[in-house]
């Protein structure tokens, strides 16, 4: 009886998600789609002054949304969703940062969105933005990274946090089932998402409803699979991407990669956070301009617990170029 009881509930959180999905496309999204040869990508402008901010998001997060508006207030800022997540069609390359900057800078020239930029790269992001600085150096002025990755750390993880990943794959995947089922819908319904970061409801209901619908999604879990599984690959290509001269860098360093927690007492934060200080150590050395500003109250989710680093790092870059208040 018990079996068919979660059978039955099973059908029902899938046909709720099926309408729920339904009724959510047929709004339009908050941005423009842009082709880039055969799949679009999504791409939000906010804001006119001069110049260009553009955010690259963590693995599987789309965090951009929820300060695009506070951004816009100082400088024009573009948020897109990588392929595969938010409004974006899924890409029929691999989820590496050699994939990833070409289909920006792809989106970019198709967009018509004219340099100078600013990038910002948030975790697994910052490794795009760097390589994209690298290959395109004529059109970015600075660079923030929000608690960044290197390749020194990513290539040469302990044992531990090689099983680490391992177990967050296999948590997408198990995620992957449970949003076509309609599960990751049904918590999203019930405040899950609050519940495990309470930090989340400072936040406009519009700009969580941009981040909540694409988890809801069964191709933004595959995309993070992508990702992850391709993290070494990615780290391998950023790796020359690690000699910018004196250009302006501002590198935010949380407190800690996750907040001590009944969700992360079994994880090794301890080894998580020793390979954390060796990666921001050589994010330093990428420029002779490189600053690094701490963010004391803040896990690796800098964006939602200490947003205000965010702005205060696209602010510093700004007066550093002479562009602020233009």
């Amino acid at each position: 009886m018990r079996i068919l009881i979660n059978y039955f509930l099973l059908i029902a959180t899938t046909i709720y998600h099926r309408i729920a999905t339904w009724i959510e496309d047929k709004k339009s999204p908050p941005g423009e789609l842009i082709d880039i040869g055969g799949y679009n990508l999504h791409l939000h402008i906010m804001g006119n002054s001069r110049p260009t901010v553009i955010l690259d998001h963590s693995l599987g997060g789309i965090e951009g949304y929820l300060l695009i508006e506070e951004i816009a207030k100082i400088a024009r800022v573009c948020i897109y969703d990588r392929a595969g997540y938010g409004w974006s069609d899924s890409s029929p390359f691999p989820r590496t940062s050699k994939e990833i900057v070409k289909e920006l800078d792809t989106l970019l020239n198709n967009a018509e969105i004219e340099p100078p930029y600013i990038l910002v790269g948030d975790s697994f992001g910052s490794f795009n933005m760097r390589l994209y600085a690298h290959q395109f150096p004529e059109k970015v002025v600075g660079m923030v990274l929000t608690d960044g990755l290197h390749e020194v750390g990513i290539l040469n993880m302990p044992l531990s946090l090689k099983l680490l990943k391992i177990f967050f794959a296999s948590g997408f995947l198990m995620s992957t089932l449970g949003s076509f089922l309609g599960i990751v819908r049904l918590f999203r319904t019930i405040g899950a998402f609050e519940f495990i970061k309470p930090e989340l409801n400072q936040f406009s209901t519009s700009s969580l409803n941009s981040i909540k619908r694409s988890f809801c999604r069964t191709k933004h879990w595959i995309t993070m699979i992508e990702e992850i599984l391709n993290l070494d690959v990615s780290a391998r290509q950023v790796s020359k991407a690690n000699q910018f001269g004196d250009l302006p860098i501002v590198s935010i360093k949380a407190d800690s990669f996750f907040k001590p927690s009944i969700f992360t007492f079994p994880l090794p934060l301890k080894a998580a956070n020793q390979l954390r200080e060796k990666m921001h150590a050589e994010l330093l050395k990428l420029s002779t301009d490189c600053v690094q500003l701490q963010a004391p109250k803040s896990d690796h989710f800098v964006w939602v617990d200490s947003p205000e680093i965010i702005l205060s790092s696209i602010e510093l870059i700004l007066n550093k170029v002479g562009y602020n208040n233009q």
